[in-house]
């Protein structure tokens, strides 16, 4: 069994099997802005306690007072104790900053957590980016 030190930088020849495999410490991230004052970024992979310091830096950066931020994880296979911090952090980082933190929350492996531990009552949850960005309009 070989242990791997998740603040090593990968060599070239290790760097291919670490960006296929998720577990390796990388989580897909993909920002967009939807419009004025709106960012949606978009995750896949397995959020655990190697990827969750990389996702919460990119949602905190993109936190900023007024604003809208849709946290999509629409593509994400698995959602951790250290993920579901993350979004409780956002959330309330959101909230003393004056902006919105939606997310959107599709499949089992990230709803059933949410579910279970009650934070789909925290933070409002959709079932899609259009209907995170139209809740505004809906008020």
């Amino acid at each position: 069994m070989t242990v791997q030190d998740p603040n090593v930088v990968a060599t070239a020849g290790a760097e291919s099997a670490a960006s296929s495999n998720p577990r390796a410490g990388q989580v897909g991230l993909t920002v967009r802005q939807a419009g004025a004052g709106a960012t949606v970024v978009g995750v896949s992979g397995e959020i655990d306690m190697l990827t969750a310091p990389q996702l919460r830096a990119e949602v905190l950066q993109h936190l900023a007072a007024g604003t809208t931020l849709v946290l999509d994880l629409s593509g994400v296979s698995f959602l951790g104790s250290a993920g579901l911090a993350v979004l409780v952090e956002a959330a309330q980082h959101g909230k003393r900053r004056g902006a919105a933190f939606r997310v959107v929350a599709v499949a089992r492996a990230v709803t059933r957590p949410l579910a279970a531990t009650g934070l789909g009552e925290v933070f409002s949850v959709f079932d899609s980016v259009e209907q995170a960005l139209g809740a505004d309009e809906a008020r």
